[in-house]
């Protein structure tokens, strides 16, 4: 159960503050993007590759850890029959965000449906299908932090007016017809 932590500003390091886990490498794709938000917004995280099918024994050991460790939230990335979250749910009481991956046979669906339709009593949070719902769970996960830190509600806060600040520094497009031509 090899961890690999980032996120941290320089210094010592941090200990991770949010686990990241894929069902398989190939999931790092869509996972990406909830990587580098958490490292742009200083968040320590670490990564872990888990499968609910193919690993049992070695998820409910990382989930059963997960408070221990003091990681605030595992932002969890699965596709096809996405059981990855909700396995992990079911192993802790650290909130579980769930990304469903997109796949190739019904293009996330069926993760999308596998991971939002969990019973009552094990909470998903989940988030949209691919690569925008991986930013929003890091985005959400970096929001649960900083109701606590200080440091990261700064660089939170900082995020959200450079967002508003580039939608204001470029309101027209070409094409809209307020846009004028140069």
């Amino acid at each position: 159960m090899r961890a690999v932590t980032h996120g941290q500003p320089a210094g010592p390091p941090a200990a991770p503050r949010v686990g990241v886990v894929m069902g398989s490498r190939s999931d790092f794709e869509t996972m990406g993007g909830a990587l580098d938000v958490l490292r742009d917004l200083g968040v320590a995280y670490e990564v872990r590759v888990l499968s609910a099918h193919r690993t049992p024994q070695l998820l409910a050991t990382y989930a059963s850890r997960a408070e221990r460790l003091n990681l605030s939230c595992i932002i969890a990335g699965a596709g096809g029959a996405a059981h990855l979250p909700g396995m992990l749910a079911a192993f802790t009481r650290v909130p579980v965000l769930g990304v469903p991956v997109q796949s190739r046979a019904l293009s996330g669906q069926d993760s999308l449906l596998s991971i939002v339709q969990m019973p009552a009593g094990i909470p998903v949070a989940t988030f949209a299908i691919g690569a925008a719902g991986a930013k929003n769970a890091a985005l959400f996960a970096a929001a649960l932090l900083a109701t606590t830190d200080e440091r990261v509600r700064e660089r939170l806060n900082a995020f959200r007016q450079q967002q508003t600040r580039a939608v204001l520094d470029e309101p027209f497009f070409e094409g809209h017809p307020e846009a004028g031509t140069e």
